[in-house]
């Protein structure tokens, strides 16, 4: 029998910050980039100490968040996933595609560090996230390797994509611009190949937002070349 609910109204409790202000060149999965570090940040109301007691026990979480840049009121039963190169359709709930009838994430991400915050509050330092900057958290659970982990499972149409890198030619003029502590995790967002799967033009130039630059590429036979840098500026709608 079909019971009568309100529609569950969902709460922001916390937001990431990373080196990602728009979506172009983020990782398609969450773990994949180690070197990718971030901060998880509470809201006001839900900066309490008490909230992560035992948290620190856990070396994995979980993250469940919005696609907040993907947010429509319509919603189609299927999709094209990028990965497939574009043309070939899905069903929505056999994606992970943004485009979904509630624009939910879930991410797998390290938890490296607890920050205990005179004003901030307890601060999540992470590493591996697939999201943008200050993407809105609407939950945090702890990754249980007993239950959540299944190395026998099947990948459905992703088992058949076959994986590969980029060899980045980023010349050091180029490089010199970019801070230190930021290199390793962008030579690892241009060789995992920020582009959509359906691009594939290689005099085409691209332009990858990497925290405060905007780093500019192409790629021809699996050759990514960096051929500028320049500061990247934000304006009020969040894109370049």
């Amino acid at each position: 029998m079909k019971h009568d609910q309100q529609d569950m109204k969902l709460k922001i409790i916390a937001r990431i910050h990373n080196d990602f202000p728009t979506k172009f060149g983020i990782p398609h999965q969450s773990g994949r980039i180690d070197a990718l570090k971030a901060t998880i940040v509470f809201e006001p109301e839900y900066r309490n100490s008490e909230a992560v007691r035992g948290l620190e026990e856990f070396t994995h979480i979980w993250i469940i968040w919005q696609f907040s840049q993907a947010v429509r009121e319509d919603w189609s039963p299927t999709v094209r996933p990028p990965r497939l190169g574009g043309n070939v359709r899905k069903g929505v709930f056999a994606t992970r595609s943004p485009f979904r009838p509630n624009a939910l994430g879930l991410s797998s991400v390290k938890l490296e560090d607890i920050e205990f915050h005179p004003d901030l509050g307890p601060v999540l330092h992470v590493s591996g996230a697939d999201l943008m900057d200050e993407t809105p958290i609407y939950d945090i659970k702890p990754y249980l390797p007993y239950v959540d982990s299944h190395p026998e499972a099947a990948g459905g149409f992703t088992d058949s994509i076959k994986e590969h890198r980029l060899k980045v030619e980023f010349p050091q003029k180029w490089l010199s611009c970019i801070p230190g502590e930021l290199k390793e995790a962008l030579m690892e967002v241009l060789a995992n190949d920020p582009r959509p799967g359906y691009q594939k033009d290689p005099e085409r130039v691209y332009g990858l937002a990497f925290g405060n630059k905007d780093v500019h590429f192409k790629v021809k036979d699996d050759i990514l070349t960096v051929c500028d840098v320049t500061d990247f500026v934000k304006d009020d709608s969040g894109e370049k």
